[in-house]
């Protein structure tokens, strides 16, 4: 973990859409390293998912205002035009969103919709080697029967499946980076610690970083190496995992460890 994937420095968003500007991300620094889980935890409107955004490069409304860097691989993507997004966008960068249905075409066939950066990042592989590789990412995400899921479509699979089903698409052209934003929200208990045992998995088979962003603070402790706490845009405090929860510095950071249940404490 030695070599430093991305770096923030100094990063602000403000938006512009109120009379007085409402700054949401203030003055943020932060690295992660190549093979490393970065949790960013925090309330709703804590500027946690904010950051995820711009560092993927979705943030491109009229009425805000970006400053600072944000270095992947050292090339500057705060800043960078629209051709370099979109060649890092799903091909060095993979994403996957809190609610699949939202992300998911309902009326295209999941195998199809996999495939799609395969065809916009890999232009010159065949139909046939799109589909082997297909097959294998479904497989990956230990989806049963991956050549009869490629035929479903998305309302034909349980929430779990559908969210199994967005991190194979974002696995697909073995990015080095998945940056996770609330990607367990939507699923029960059972299914989220089964989504973070696959995240697990899947860091430690591909060596591929991911920025996990939640507020749920006992899935992060299972599967981040170190964790960013953030609150009303500023980071609040940072360090390895076990250190934060068990030797907090922060009063907030105490605060939030203090409202997860007994049960996941001891778990």
């Amino acid at each position: 973990m030695d070599n430093i994937l991305l770096q923030v420095e100094k990063l602000n968003i403000e938006f512009h859409d109120h009379d007085v500007p409402e700054r949401v991300v203030n003055h943020l620094n932060m690295e992660l390293h190549q093979g490393e889980i970065l949790g960013i935890v925090g309330e709703s409107g804590s500027g946690k998912s904010m950051t995820a955004m711009a560092i993927a490069g979705l943030l491109t409304r009229h009425d805000m205002e970006m400053e600072g860097k944000i270095l992947f691989e050292g090339k500057e993507l705060l800043h960078a035009d629209r051709a370099t997004l979109r060649q890092i966008q799903g091909n060095d960068i993979g994403i996957v969103f809190q609610e699949p249905m939202t992300s998911l075409n309902p009326v295209k066939r999941i195998g199809w919709q996999v495939e799609e950066s395969l065809r916009i990042h890999r232009p010159e592989m065949t139909k046939q080697e799109r589909y082997q590789r297909v097959i294998r990412a479904l497989a990956d995400v230990e989806l049963d029967d991956p050549e009869l899921v490629y035929r479903k479509y998305p309302h034909e699979l349980s929430g779990g499946m559908r969210q199994r089903v967005m991190i194979a698409s974002a696995m697909i052209c073995e990015p080095k980076l998945l940056i996770a934003d609330e990607p367990t929200t939507a699923l029960d208990v059972t299914i989220q610690l089964q989504i973070v045992k696959l995240l697990q998995r899947l860091n430690q088979e591909k060596n591929m970083a991911v920025l996990f962003i939640s507020h749920d603070l006992s899935l992060v402790k299972r599967l981040c190496h170190r964790i960013i706490v953030m609150h009303d845009g500023n980071m609040v405090e940072a360090g390895v995992t076990q250190d934060i929860f068990y030797h907090p510095k922060e009063d907030y950071t105490r605060e939030l460890i203090s409202a997860i249940p007994k049960l996941e404490k001891i778990s």
